[in-house]
């Protein structure tokens, strides 16, 4: 066994996360772990790495287990370079090749004994240097780098100058450089577009070690584990198989559920009735204290609670003119160019996805289409009557606001009421609504974000990776509520499966952008 979780209980304030879970991970498992948003998946994460204490309960690792954590988190050092970075995944042979030559020196002056455990101990060191490959190293940072699109960012690139994707990316790339003997990723697809979720899909259905998977991508899921622990009202509970597998279980299990509790009601309402009609006459009494009793010491079936599902409705203001944009010789940038000079338009009406790899300019396109920032050279023409929700990838991660105070904030003509179950058709619950912003989970944040556009009369929707930590209800739903919505989307996405059923044509970014994925 790699790890045994017993009897945890964990929670903030008043909410609890877990009642009394346990959980074990043995040599080889590939586990999904799932839930919806805000149920403590990245909580439990957390906990296992030691990086939380829980409430109650136990966490042991069995010994010596190096355990590799794919943390979004994670600060990289400014003046490191990508290559710097990688090859830190193997300091610890580093640390053992530095402490074999300083015996090396040692032996000129030493005695026979001496030297006999000298040369002993630097043969040990050796063999665990051959053991882990440690004189190809720099031909596995290579390989490593090429397929998650590194190499072409520049290996020698200063990691502080990176993407967020790209920082993702390269912190994966180490992970999978330092071959764990478990892997803990949470989301790793949010920040890979197609060809990378691709290798990495190969690359985990070959690793022979365990690892716990947070995802809320179905075809990734089912692809790459073999069992499915499910997160919901503070329970953990497992399904061997894949996701496919675990909906076919937790359906019939739940309507399995549904019928004993309807029995049990059904028997319940006859004991009472029973009692009800017949503990007042004497020649009956005891047979209504005997249905009393039964009553009594049964053991009720409890229903877990529904969540709330998300409903987005999506309002839609006046038309806007035919035109939404149109570049002349744009080129996008920051301090250098990132495209080739632009002649694109989009009227109204086209539903357009914008996808390619990481790192190569989508987020700084739909940001000058806006006029957030200014085009790097050329200009942009934008139509009249434009009405635009626009979605950005991330929120800011200082916000101490709570979510009541950030729609108030934007609609303060709303009462308090209105705020609360606009939040609430958005998939959140009251102990989430009345949390800051910032101590929520990345998809309640979005579930915020989305809220504010919602509930503002756009014509023109501008989505930045919109599914990126959305379970999977909220993510159907998205889905739904865009192909209903009236207005023009541009829609920056790396789910296939997502977009394919909401827009009319894909812009392949990669075809114009100066930088190779």
């Amino acid at each position: 066994m790699i790890l045994n979780v017993k009897n945890l209980s964990h929670g903030f304030g008043d909410r609890a996360i877990f009642e009394d879970v346990s959980f074990r991970l043995l040599k080889g498992e590939h586990i999904g772990l799932i839930g919806a948003n805000g149920e403590g998946k990245s909580t439990f994460m957390n906990i296992i790495t030691g990086k939380l204490m829980p409430d109650e309960g136990t966490v042991e690792w069995a010994k010596n287990v190096r355990v590799g954590y794919l943390d979004q988190h994670a600060v990289l050092e400014k003046g490191m370079t990508i290559r710097d970075v990688l090859k830190s995944a193997f300091a610890f042979l580093f640390d053992i090749e530095a402490s074999m030559n300083q015996m090396f020196d040692q032996m000129g002056e030493a005695s026979p004994e001496e030297m006999e455990r000298l040369l002993e101990e630097t043969g040990t060191c050796q063999e665990m240097l051959e053991h882990h490959d440690f004189y190809m190293i720099d031909a596995k940072v290579d390989e490593v780098a090429r397929a998650l699109g590194l190499s072409d960012i520049g290996l020698e690139r200063d990691v502080t100058e990176l993407s967020g994707g790209q920082r993702t990316k390269v912190l994966m790339a180490k992970l999978l450089l330092e071959k764990p003997d478990i892997l803990l990723l949470d989301e790793p697809t949010n920040y890979l577009d197609e060809q990378h979720i691709e290798w990495l899909k190969r690359y985990l259905n070959e690793y022979e070690n365990a690892f716990i998977l947070i995802s809320h991508d179905i075809p990734f899921l089912n692809s790459v584990v073999n069992l499915i622990y499910h997160m919901e009202n503070q329970k953990l509970d497992r399904y061997p198989g894949d996701y496919d597998k675990f909906q076919e279980v937790y359906a019939m299990k739940k309507a399995q559920l549904e019928a004993a509790y309807n029995r049990q009601q059904q028997e319940i309402s006859e004991l009472k009735d029973f009692v009800a009609r017949n503990k007042a006459r004497v020649a009956t009494r005891n047979m209504a204290m005997a249905r009393q009793k039964k009553l009594d010491k049964m053991d009720m079936i409890e229903l877990a609670k529904e969540k709330p599902k998300p409903e987005f409705h999506f309002r839609t203001a006046r038309a806007c003119a035919k035109v939404i944009f149109e570049t002349s010789d744009l080129v996008i940038g920051y301090g250098e160019p990132l495209s080739k000079p632009l002649n694109i338009r989009m009227e109204r009406g086209q539903r357009i996805a914008l996808t390619g790899a990481n790192g190569i300019g989508k987020t700084t396109l739909l940001k000058s289409l806006l006029g957030l920032i200014p085009p790097y050279s050329g200009t942009v023409q934008r139509g009249d009557y434009q009405y635009i929700g626009y979605f950005e990838q991330e929120a800011a991660p200082d916000n101490t606001m709570t979510c009541i105070e950030e729609i108030w904030q934007e609609f303060p003509s709303l009462t308090q009421y209105e705020v609360r179950s606009a939040l609430a058709k958005c998939g959140l619950t009251t102990k989430h609504i009345e949390s800051q912003v910032r101590v929520l989970s990345g998809g309640e944040q979005a579930k915020v974000r989305l809220c504010k556009i919602i509930n503002t009369e756009t014509n023109i929707l501008l989505l930045d990776e919109p599914t990126n930590h959305l379970d999977v209800d909220a993510k159907e739903e998205l889905k739904r509520a865009l192909q209903e919505y009236k207005g023009s989307i541009l829609l920056i996405c790396h789910e296939s499966e997502f977009y394919q059923d909401v827009v009319d044509e894909v812009w392949n970014c990669q075809e114009w952008s100066t930088k190779i994925p």
